[in-house]
């Protein structure tokens, strides 16, 4: 029988029988770990990455289960304890009623509806809301916590351009990445993650200050870090103190 053409074009039955992103389970020293596979051609080498999605295995399109299995048994112990880790930093789930606790700059605020007033006003050490279901605090919370990130974020860009000595200011606009704090774009626009804006003023600025270097510096050679050393001279604890206490800031 003559085989009747189509105009789809398949992979051939090697590709089709791997997929580019799985799911898989391992017991590792007696605990069961689940774990998102995702394959790629361009990939040499089997990668593990532990964050707040879990633990995730970059694999070359061809690396076979059990060699991927041998590396994640290989590294057990510090796989569990990153999976500790990030369950301790893990943000508890927001009820969005009295007395909870929000982060504006570093600072503790706790939130206080009320029947009448603004819709969001700050009179420290409380956030104020007026609302009347909890859905509705949440969103005029996280709109208020964006203006706020945006206004400081546009200021500081600017204070950073000018320490650089660059003539134009980028535009600034919010992001909501999961595992990013900011970005600087060839074009010219900069990212920052509006979760920032609860973290201290000094940790705000590092990122600020990294990212408005890479508008003359993209890439992190030394001369990129020599820049922002120039404006950040204590950068490295910066850095540090970020990636090590950063979390507990962020409750929304």
């Amino acid at each position: 029988m003559k085989r009747t053409e189509t105009d789809q074009l398949e992979l051939p039955l090697r590709f089709r029988q791997q997929q580019a992103v799985g799911r898989a389970h391992l017991a590792l020293e007696g605990t069961l770990v689940s774990y998102t596979i995702k394959r790629s051609r361009r990939r040499s080498a089997i990668s593990i990455l532990v964050d707040e999605e879990g633990v995730r295995v970059g694999a070359p399109w061809h690396a076979t289960h059990n060699a991927i299995e041998r590396l994640l048994q290989k590294h057990a112990g510090w796989v569990l304890r990153k999976l500790e880790e990030w369950q301790v930093r893990r943000v508890a789930a927001r009820r969005w009623t009295d007395g909870e606790l929000l982060m504006h700059f570093g600072e503790p605020l706790t939130l206080k509806l009320a029947d009448e007033g603004d819709a969001v006003g700050l009179k420290a050490p409380h956030l104020i809301v007026r609302a009347d279901v909890s859905s509705r605090v949440a969103r005029q919370v996280q709109e208020w916590l964006h203006a706020q990130a945006l206004q400081y974020f546009q200021q500081r860009v600017a204070h950073y351009c000018t320490r650089f000595g660059i003539d134009s200011t980028p535009s600034v606009l919010l992001s909501n990445a999961r595992t990013r704090w900011g970005s600087c774009h060839t074009s010219g626009r900069i990212h920052l993650n509006w979760r920032l804006v609860q973290m201290p003023m000094r940790l705000i600025d590092y990122v600020v200050a990294h990212e408005v270097a890479h508008l003359i510096e993209m890439n992190h050679s030394p001369r990129f870090w020599r820049a922002v050393g120039n404006v950040v001279p204590d950068y490295a604890a910066l850095r540090k103190e970020l990636r090590r206490d950063g979390y507990r800031y962020l409750v929304v």
